[in-house]
């Protein structure tokens, strides 16, 4: 097979190859969703399969599962797993202090969740996602779809006592909403800024018909940031460093990246 990556994909199967480099045998794993965390079990997959790796593998979304399965990975559930050593996902912004919005894919409520039963969250991104403040990507708010209009209204109210830079809120897929894996409904607020993320986060969450906000505050300490030209470089809370990926091994991968 040849395999010509563009150079967004290169990028993506950079920073996931480094990051399954973390994984250690015997461990239990909390596996992200969207394109770059396809890469990452794909790439997983084939080291544990190389190197018998015994892993437990719990996935945070349906597609992820799909994934995980067909590619010989042992698949739970997280209440089957309990505690996990760690969650490798991607995130759509991350902030110099590591604070993330996630939730693009629709699954930041699953990954929140298996986030936090986490003992170590490592995030694989790209150089694009790097801001020095959270909001230029629209925040993921997941609300129940009984009372929509209401709840809509109260998360209105809320963002006009916040210090964001605008306060638009669009229903995701507008007449035909996206439905989460949950049941739920996504709405996406364009902010353009968010001067106070930890205040932001606990308002959402309290109003009643909000089930979870794609705020990501304090649960990564790693971030893996994958090139265009193979290098990455890994951020952690105290340096970073910066390797090199052969990717040619993207050719000898199974099956094929969502």
């Amino acid at each position: 097979m040849s395999l010509s990556l563009s150079p967004a994909e290169a990028g993506k199967f950079a920073a996931a190859r480094r990051s399954v480099d973390f994984v250690e045998d015997g461990m239990r794993l909390g596996l992200g969703t969207g394109s770059t965390a396809a890469w990452m079990v794909r790439c997983l997959a084939k080291r544990a399969r190389d190197e018998q790796l015994d892993l437990l593998c719990v996935p945070t979304s349906e597609a992820t599962e799909r994934l995980a399965r067909a590619l010989g990975l042992t698949v739970t559930t997280l209440d089957e797993a309990g505690h996990l050593d760690l969650t490798i996902d991607g995130a759509d912004e991350f902030d110099p202090s590591f604070n993330l919005i996630k939730g693009g894919g629709g699954a930041h409520l699953r990954e929140k969740i298996v986030a936090a039963a986490s003992q170590e969250m490592l995030v694989i991104t790209d150089p694009s996602k790097d801001v020095a403040a959270l909001g230029a990507f629209p925040l993921p708010i997941e609300v129940l779809r009984f009372g929509l209009a209401s709840t809509r209204s109260q998360i209105e109210a809320v963002l006009a006592e916040e210090p964001v830079a605008k306060r638009e809120i669009r229903l995701r897929g507008g007449n035909d909403p996206l439905v989460t894996d949950e049941g739920n409904f996504i709405i996406d607020a364009h902010l353009g800024r968010i001067d106070d993320p930890e205040a932001l986060a606990v308002a959402l969450n309290k109003i009643p018909g909000v089930v979870e906000n794609g705020l990501f505050l304090g649960m990564c300490r790693t971030i893996v940031i994958g090139r265009e030209d193979g290098s990455v470089e890994t951020r952690t809370q105290d340096g970073s460093k910066i390797t090199d990926v052969d990717m040619a091994e993207a050719e000898t991968l199974p099956g094929g990246p969502e």
